[in-house]
């Protein structure tokens, strides 16, 4: 009998270390992990080492990684070591259905399971591809789609509208919602929709593909609509600015015109709409899967087979998060206050000298 408890003890062992060989046996490779998280509560997706009480995305993620076994510990500390990168930085409070990272990792049996497994139900690994040694997420991704979920009253107009939840949006207002909106497209400088660039700063010139709204639809007798842009890639704060603006104009605060404006080089003020809407949607990897989707050994980056996966985290994670925080936080409602205070019809410069005159 004690010998049997013996053998049990050492069979064991046996196990775990049967388990560490597995692990050093497993080679690394580079893979991409297709993401889904509701960003409420965190400090947007990218890692802060050494600012422990700001916590964000990959602080869980990275410590799944290294509990499931599929990155050494020693490379949770420096994540440069798997060579890690992920595809957009969203913001504090951002959601993601469609998050890619990169990273090398190793292949180990289940591993979807097992990382998922130390992750909270609101962050998912909802799909592993194998890619290219040099793919990096970031410099591959060809543009990235958002969509930004609203209450329909943000388009009340302030002077003979209903200003809350009993107001519907007419087809007449979603019209111009979307004319507007449409004028983003193409190539403008963006400037004054982040705080980061000067008007000459070539890097503020961006691309938008497509942007517009989509049909209104009533969640717990509040309606909501989504707004979808794509575009190639985006800057802190722009794609919050871009709507924040459309929203001045067309509930009266702001004349059209000062769109035009706001790509020029003068400092214009520019609301920014409240972080809780926005999720990233997708990013789109059309060169790489022209060149190395269909070679035999590597599968283009395209996840219809978990499209389904998505559609349920986003009606389980997202949707409810953002209709349960506007309701209780009131995070529209509260901003929308906040537009009276902003002046939409002179430049910096103008307000300097209205100052300056003033004293």
């Amino acid at each position: 009998e004690e010998n049997g408890h013996q053998n049990k003890r050492l069979k064991s062992n046996a196990d775990e270390e049967d388990a560490e060989d597995q692990n050093k046996k497993s080679p690394k490779r580079k893979i991409v992990l297709l993401m889904a998280y509701s960003g409420k509560g965190y400090h947007g997706m990218q890692r802060n080492v050494g600012s422990s009480q700001f916590k964000t995305i990959e602080d869980d993620l990275v410590s799944a990684l290294v509990r499931s076994g599929c990155i050494p510990e020693n490379h949770g500390e420096d994540m440069k070591k798997m060579s890690f990168q992920r595809c957009a930085r969203t913001d504090k409070g951002v959601s993601a259905a469609g998050q890619i990272v990169s990273l090398k990792v190793r292949l180990i049996d289940d591993i979807l399971e097992k990382i998922n497994n130390h992750l909270p139900s609101h962050i998912r690994i909802l799909g592993l591809k194998r890619v290219t040694g040099g793919f990096n997420s970031k410099n591959k991704c060809d543009a990235r789609t958002y969509s930004y979920m609203l209450p329909t009253f943000a388009f009340a107009h302030k002077d003979h509208d209903v200003q809350e939840e009993l107001y519907r949006l007419d087809t007449e207002t979603l019209g111009r919602v979307n004319k507007l909106l449409a004028c983003y497209k193409g190539t403008h400088n963006f400037h004054n929709f982040t705080s980061q660039k000067g008007p000459r700063d070539p890097s503020a010139k961006r691309y938008i593909m497509e942007m517009y709204c989509g049909e209104p639809f009533v969640r717990e007798n509040m309606e909501f609509a989504v707004i979808k842009v794509k575009g190639q890639s985006f800057m802190m704060h722009q794609i919050r600015k871009m709507i924040g603006l459309v929203i001045a104009i067309v509930k009266g605060y702001a004349a059209e015109s000062i769109m035009e404006r706001s790509w020029g080089e003068e400092k214009v003020d520019v609301p920014k709409a409240p972080g809780l809407g926005l999720v990233l949607e997708k990013v789109h990897f059309e060169k790489y899967n022209r060149r190395f989707g269909n070679d035999g050994l590597h599968e283009p980056l395209e996840w219809t087979e978990e499209e389904e996966k998505i559609a349920v985290f986003k009606e389980q994670y997202i949707y409810p998060t953002i209709i349960n925080t506007e309701r209780e936080e009131k995070s529209m409602a509260n901003w929308l206050n906040t537009l009276p205070i902003h002046d939409f019809n002179s430049s910096a410069v103008e307000m300097q000298t209205n100052n300056k005159n003033s004293k």
